[in-house]
């Protein structure tokens, strides 16, 4: 509403705060609202409003949420009467940019034990998710995944950092589609936030200290501002990660899986497993505008595992599985 502005606690915490008598109200408790499960350790991170809809991350994700594929993560949105759940995974941050036709879409990213995820809400399409690979399982647990974030960095040019990898994201969407979307760089360094400021590109470290804490090992403290351009991201390390789809996933005979990233990495292979007789048609989306078509297939044997190994410089911008019985799958791709 006109002078109000929305505020998220970490603690799921919903408010409404009046900008001129600065009065708040509370409008929800979130870990009630979206059904957080004990033990709470609720950990809400980002919110986002656009299209009449206010989207809220919540990234709880610990130890045993990997081994059982279930958290109190969550993706959320409220249309000013009714929170919807959209994702029972950790989610981490939302962000968008309302400019007419030069973009208009959310975005809000997390992960599960598959994959990073990328959900893009678009008001013609609704939610549509991708998925992305991982170049590390330290980003995974809540207590370490406080920083994945969507920026503009640049006129038009969006870095988005998930699971240790940066990518480039670009601002406009066409036929309603996420397009260009390219892996940058891997790293291993915990990057708070970051933002353009007089043409450099700043980031804010969040490494851990020795002051206070309970690592002895730590050395000198690496928690600090650091000062560059955005190209500078592409000598920081090669863009590799594994990832996909499925992770000892209920699929169903014809139902195609998300799409999975491809471009932008140099070696590729995939692995298939599944408790029952399969064959999964690979296809791919080469133009980026969601149309796909059967590249190969794999024949994976029940209780059993086969490996298909991508020739050299192939590429698309998404690939994704369909598979021709049901069964419990997984599928992950390697790329190096």
């Amino acid at each position: 509403p006109a002078n109000k502005v929305y505020m998220l606690g970490m603690e799921g915490e919903f408010l409404e705060v009046d900008v001129h008598s600065l009065a708040v109200t509370p409008l929800a408790d979130l870990c009630t609202e979206l059904k957080l499960a004990q033990p709470l350790r609720p950990h809400f991170k980002d919110a986002y409003s656009a299209h009449g809809r206010v989207v809220v991350a919540n990234n709880s994700y610990h130890a045993e949420a990997f081994t059982t594929g279930v958290c109190n993560g969550r993706l959320a949105e409220w249309d000013g009467q009714t929170w919807t759940t959209l994702e029972k995974t950790q989610f981490n941050t939302t962000a968008g940019r309302l400019a007419g036709d030069m973009g208009e879409a959310i975005y809000a990213v997390g992960q599960d034990r598959a994959s990073a995820i990328l959900k893009l809400y678009l008001p013609r399409t609704g939610w549509q998710t991708y998925r992305l690979p991982k170049a590390t399982h330290t980003q995974d647990h809540a207590w370490t995944t406080e920083w994945p974030r969507l920026r503009e960095i640049e006129s038009e040019r969006w870095l988005l950092d998930a699971s240790g990898l940066f990518y480039e994201v670009p601002a406009m969407t066409y036929a309603d589609r996420l397009w260009g979307i390219r892996p940058v760089a891997s790293h291993l360094r915990i990057v708070a936030d970051f933002c353009s400021w007089n043409g450099l590109l700043v980031m804010a470290g969040d490494q851990t200290t020795p002051i206070g804490d309970s690592n002895a090992a730590v050395g000198q403290p690496q928690s600090n501002l650091w000062f560059g351009k955005s190209d500078d991201l592409w000598q920081w390390g090669k863009p590799q990660g594994w990832g996909g789809p499925w992770w000892e996933s209920a699929v169903t005979a014809g139902a195609p899986s998300d799409p999975f990233l491809m471009c932008g990495f140099e070696h590729k292979c995939l692995h298939v497993s599944a408790d029952a007789p399969v064959t999964v048609a690979v296809q791919i989306d080469f133009r980026g505008d969601g149309h796909f078509y059967t590249a190969s297939t794999v024949a994976v044997p029940a209780g059993g595992a086969a490996t298909h190994v991508f020739p050299d410089g192939f590429s698309a911008h998404w690939v994704r599985l369909v598979p021709d019985a049901d069964c419990t799958a997984t599928a992950q791709f390697v790329y190096t």
